[in-house]
């Protein structure tokens, strides 16, 4: 289970207009709690966006942390602040309804932390698997679980529904493992030499021929700007929701990288390819050796690394650099080191240091 260690185990208290002033700072506060044991306050919720304070989604958030071990003051739709005091997480299988709007690979990338540490179950979430303004699941599943495994965090990902917005009614299953044996250090400098490209264009509940037109187009895209590109079309299991994803998964000699476009009603499916092909393409103009998603997304296993709460080896450092350096990373960054005792340095240059504090 997990619990409070070390002479900080105090109330860590949040003010979510800070950064991005979006929902991060709640995601990031709520994994963190139960990890560390530490309960949190937070005022001021999704103060910068319209309509302001708690939404549905991100209430979902706090009811599924609920689940894996804690209790909530105030959280209800609408609300611009909350109290969240962690229990004690135990191994084991949980299910959560994330709802008709609510990102399950956002919440599954809230709770499958508090859960490795606690020996490891299985998630089963039930809403979105690909939502406007969230990680697709094709991108946690392919760009984000290896490098999971690489800090020593076994996760296997299914989907055995895909869920778009608006009606949901997908389903995300995570094997979660227990920590293995983590590195000591993480470099990732620069991505070298692209050798593979990877385009996957599905379709739920529409015609096939959507997927095809799709997949032509960023092939093409790609093809315009020297990228050669391979190319396979699919249709996804839904229940309810119906719609369209293109997704391109690019391997670098040292890192991976993913780019997800949604179709939308009226759009055209030859605009939904050309986005992610562009998507990928805009990256390899940039140095950084990991994409703005990824860069967020790594902060908080690097912090698990740096505090030694992955395993008995000597905290490890982790270094790479960033396609852009986003709100959202530098946000994520601040409400790690009031968690954990890291320190987390972000050059403007997209050059990030996440490390043991002192």
């Amino acid at each position: 289970m997990t619990g409070t260690e070390g002479p900080d185990n105090g109330l860590v208290r949040l003010d979510g207009s800070e950064g991005e002033g979006g929902g991060q700072i709640l995601r990031s506060a709520l994994s963190l709690s139960l990890i560390t044991g530490r309960p949190f306050h937070i005022t001021h919720l999704r103060s910068r966006r319209d309509p302001p304070g708690l939404r549905p989604q991100h209430l979902a958030c706090v009811r599924g942390a609920e689940v894996l071990g804690g209790t909530s003051e105030g959280a209800s739709v609408g609300a611009s602040e909350l109290s969240f005091t962690p229990g004690s997480v135990r191994a084991g299988d949980y299910l959560v309804e994330v709802g008709t709007a609510g990102s399950t690979p956002l919440l599954f990338q809230c709770l499958v932390y508090p859960l490795a540490l606690a020996g490891g179950g299985r998630l089963t979430l039930r809403g979105g698997t690909h939502l406007p303004h969230s990680p697709s699941f094709h991108y946690v599943a392919t760009v984000w679980q290896p490098v999971a495994m690489a800090y020593g965090l076994p996760v296997h990902l299914t989907m055995p529904q895909a869920g778009f917005y608006p009606e949901g009614a997908g389903e995300l299953v995570a094997e979660v493992g227990a920590p293995r044996q983590p590195p000591l250090l993480v470099e990732l400098p620069a991505r070298g030499m692209l050798h593979e490209v990877h385009v996957s264009s599905f379709v739920g509940g529409l015609p096939f021929s959507i997927a095809e037109r799709q997949s032509r187009a960023t092939v093409a895209t790609l093809r315009e700007r020297g990228i050669v590109a391979e190319a396979e079309n699919r249709p996804l299991p839904v229940t309810r929701s119906t719609g369209t994803v293109t997704f391109v998964l690019a391997q670098f000699e040292h890192t991976i990288a993913g780019f997800t476009a949604l179709g939308e009603k009226g759009r055209p499916a030859e605009e939904v390819g050309r986005e992610a092909g562009e998507a990928l393409a805009h990256f390899m103009e940039t140095g950084g050796a990991l994409d703005e998603y990824l860069a967020d997304q790594i902060l908080l296993p690097a912090a698990l690394l740096a505090s030694g709460r992955l395993g008995k080896a000597e905290p490890g450092t982790t270094r790479f650099t960033a396609a852009r350096v986003t709100d959202h990373l530098t946000t994520h960054a601040r409400v790690v080191e009031r968690f954990l005792p890291v320190r987390v340095q972000v050059d403007a240059s997209g050059a990030v240091e996440v490390r043991p504090a002192g």
